[in-house]
Formats: C-alpha cells, sequence, structure tokens
C-alpha cells in the first residue's frame, strides 16, 4: 500500500480510544511543557519581585495575541490539509501548508517590527503599571523578535498534527520548551541578567523549535512546504481564515479579556496582577490537558467525517469528553487541595497568597467544565461548521467571560475579579452541552 493507502487505513479502523489517545498525549505531552516553562518563567521571575513578575502577566496577553494568528493559519490550513489527504490529493495538501506557512511567517514580521515601533504603548495598553513597564518592555521586546518563528511553529505544529504525526510534532515543542526552563536558570540565576534574561531564553527556544519542527515536516509529513507552492488563489486565504477563524476567536479573545482583566485589577496593586498571573498560568497549565486530548480528536473528526465515517465521529466525540473530564480532574484536583503552597511556590509575598489561593481554588472547580467545551468546539472547527464553531469559541473569553468580569468586579471588587473566569467556564460548560447532544442525535447522512 501507498502512503496514503496506510494513512487513511489507520485513520478510518484504528479503535477510536487508541486513535486519540495515541494522538492527543503527544500534543497534551507538548502543551504541558510548553506551559511548565511558562510556568518556570513565572517562578524564576517571581523571585526578582511582584512587579517583574507581573510583567509576564502583562505578556502573557501579546503571546495570546501572536498564537491567535498561528492557530488560525495552522488549525485552518491543517484542516483542509486533512481533508485533502483524505481525498488522496497531496498536491492541495501542499497547497494549503504552503500558504499557511509563509503568510504566516510575513505576518510575523509585520506584528514584529509594529510591535517594537510602538513597545511602550503597546505594554500600557496590555495593562503596565509604571513600575511594571520597564520589565515589560524588557519582555516584550524578546517576545516580539521571535514572533516570525513563532507562528511558523505552530503552523508546522498544527500541520503534523492534522498529518498523524503528533509524536514528532511533540518532539519539536518539548525540546523547545526544556531549553526554556534551562536557559531560564542559566540567565535569570547564574548571570542574573533578570527579566530579560527570561525573554532573551524564550526567543532563543522558539528559534530552536522552530527549526525541529520544519525538519522534521520536511522529513516525515506527505505534503510538502515550497514557495512555488503558496497559492495565487484568494480563495485558498479565505478558506484557511474561515477554517481557522474559531481559533482566532479563541486566542484572541483570550489577549482581549487578559487585557482587561489586567487594567480591572490594576487598581488592586502589583500584588493583585502577580497573584492571577499565577493563577492564570496554573489555570492555563490544567486547560492545555483539555485542549491537548481534544487537538488530538480533530484529525479523526476531520479525516473520518470527510470519509463519511459519522458513527466514528460521534463515538470520537464521546470518547474524548471522557477522556478530557478524566484528565483534567486528575490536573485540577492537586490545585484545588494544595492551592496555598503552590501560590507560595511562585510568590511568597502574603498579599499575593491572600489574593491567588482563594483565585487559584475557584479556577480549578471551573476548568472541569472545559472536558464539555472544549471537544464539541473543536468538532464542529475539524468538520468545518465554521459558524457553530466560532459561536462557542465566542463563548469561554467573551460572550461569557468579558460581561462577567465586568459585573462581578463592579459589585464585588476583587472577588469579582477571582471568581468571574471560573463562571465564565461554568457558563460556557453548560451551553456547549446542547451541542454535543444535537451533534450526537444527528442522522448518519446529515
Amino acid at each position: 500500500m501507498t502512503e496514503s493507502q496506510i494513512y487513511y487505513e489507520k485513520m478510518t479502523k484504528t479503535p477510536l480510544t487508541k486513535l486519540i489517545v495515541s494522538l492527543g498525549i503527544p500534543t497534551t505531552i507538548s502543551m504541558l511543557v510548553t506551559n511548565i516553562y511558562n510556568m518556570v518563567d513565572t517562578y524564576f521571575v517571581g523571585t526578582l519581585g511582584e512587579s517583574q513578575q507581573a510583567a509576564t502577566g502583562i505578556l502573557f496577553t501579546l503571546q495570546a495575541i501572536i498564537q491567535a494568528i498561528a492557530f488560525m493559519l495552522g488549525q485552518g490550513s491543517g484542516t483542509m490539509v486533512s481533508k485533502a489527504l483524505a481525498e488522496q490529493n497531496e498536491d492541495e495538501a501542499s497547497e494549503y501548508v504552503s500558504t499557511a506557512f509563509f503568510t504566516g511567517l510575513g505576518i510575523g514580521v509585520v506584528v514584529m517590527l509594529g510591535g517594537l515601533l510602538f513597545l511602550t504603548p503597546l505594554m500600557r495598553l496590555l495593562g503596565s503599571t509604571e513600575t511594571i513597564l520597564p520589565y515589560a518592555k524588557q519582555y516584550g521586546m524578546c517576545v516580539l523578535l521571535s514572533c516570525p518563528v513563532m507562528i511558523g511553529s505552530f503552523v508546522l505544529n498544527n500541520n503534523l498534527r492534522y498529518e498523524g504525526k503528533a509524536f514528532y510534532a511533540m518532539i519539536g515543542l518539548v525540546t523547545g520548551g526544556i531549553l526554556n526552563i534551562l536557559g531560564d536558570y542559566i540567565l535569570v540565576v547564574v548571570f542574573e541578567m533578570g527579566v530579560l534574561g527570561a525573554g532573551i531564553s524564550t526567543a532563543v527556544s522558539q528559534l530552536i523549535s522552530f527549526w525541529i519542527l520544519l525538519y522534521f515536516f520536511l522529513k516525515m509529513a506527505q505534503s510538502n512546504i515550497r514557495i512555488s507552492a503558496v497559492s495565487k488563489r484568494l480563495s485558498v486565504y479565505g478558506t484557511i481564515s474561515k477554517v481557522g477563524f474559531p481559533a482566532v476567536i479563541r486566542q484572541g479573545l483570550s489577549s482581549i479579556s487578559s487585557g482587561l482583566l489586567n487594567n480591572l485589577t490594576r487598581p488592586y496593586g502589583d500584588a493583585a496582577i502577580a497573584a492571577m498571573s499565577v493563577v492564570n498560568r496554573f489555570a492555563a497549565f490544567v486547560m492545555c490537558v483539555g485542549l491537548g486530548i481534544g487537538q488530538g480528536f480533530q484529525p479523526v473528526a476531520s479525516f473520518n467525517y470527510q470519509a463519511k465515517e459519522y458513527k466514528r465521529v460521534k463515538k470520537g466525540l464521546l470518547v474524548t469528553i471522557g477522556i478530557g473530564f478524566c484528565f483534567i480532574a486528575c490536573m485540577a484536583l492537586p490545585g484545588f487541595v494544595f492551592a496555598e503552597q503552590i501560590i507560595y511556590v511562585f510568590q511568597k509575598s502574603e498579599k499575593v497568597k491572600e489574593i491567588g489561593v482563594f483565585a487559584l481554588r475557584c479556577s480549578c472547580a471551573g476548568t472541569m467544565f472545559l472536558a464539555f467545551s472544549v471537544p464539541v468546539n473543536m468538532l464542529y472547527q475539524s468538520i468545518r461548521k465554521a459558524g457553530i464553531s466560532s459561536f462557542l469559541s465566542l463563548l469561554r473569553s467573551g460572550l461569557m467571560f468579558i460581561p462577567t468580569l465586568i459585573i462581578t468586579t463592579h459589585f464585588l471588587g476583587i472577588v469579582g475579579i477571582q471568581i468571574s473566569q471560573p463562571l465564565a467556564d461554568m457558563f460556557t460548560g453548560l451551553v456547549s452541552i446542547p451541542f454535543v447532544v444535537s451533534f450526537l442525535r444527528k442522522k448518519q447522512n446529515d
């Protein structure tokens, strides 16, 4: 059999639990390591002071903006690559991935230059106070310099996943994450370079990860990346944008809501911003388990839906929800029980601990609802139902979080800030359940 035929058999015949886990675990590990080095950044920078640690929270928003662009291109092209491979059309697959890759590099250069040119107003817009600003500028400069390769890495990573090569995608991201952790220790602790050292470590690790992912893609993928394959048809760019738009909504709204959270938290001081930074980092660590399993389901849903294996898609959705719930619970429970110890590891300030412990426990409870909202969102994106997927993507960080944050903060002050995201997660999960039921009840030929 040809490589494309072997891949077809794998995606349509392998038992679903085994297939989803085999694709989801490498993605989950990649995201865990990525979040671990984000938390390591938070830890090492936290030893320098509250303002320095708060700066990492400010830049979390900028990274979410960059990732929004990258995920739109990566998941939009990846979905179409999976469709093309299901039809055994490797030329079309190459057109989509090449277009997304080189477009991403170009957008990354534009964002980098624009961000560096307006660095100070950008950091203030993201929520920096005067005491945080000098550190945010140092870290932000490094993040912006790495923007083109960061976008390129996510495009490569997503397309490797959609081609069933999640293991190789994992190696690229995990290697970068480990190098970032080592770089943090060397530059922040040994050479005492402070926030700038943490930023340099992040930028260098992103560059190395990019080259590893590019090597694996060129060696392992069925599709090819080449400049000559970049599409001259506007419809290709439109399709990538349309299919990937839910990812933009998820990540873009995350950056907007993070900026709003920082600005509403600002009146309560640097300690409050630092506390919420630690909580958000840990919440992202838990959430990446749900996202990793959900992203493992994406190529399965996309390929089998195109192959008209509708029963496998429905069963795969239930399997993903079940696995995701178990995995998230295993991550969230320790965070709830040991909230005080976790906050203390990152920041010794009593004021930070006072704010952070309650917020972390609420956050861990809220993440349990991600097991319902993430898989169904990934499903509708993967089967190219962009309208429904876009609506579901609007919920967590937009339609549910922003009004909840504004209302609870107005009436409850700092307590409103602490409980707003968990409440939004709960509302999002409850709204997502009817969409799960609706898909499961559809006839096979719908």
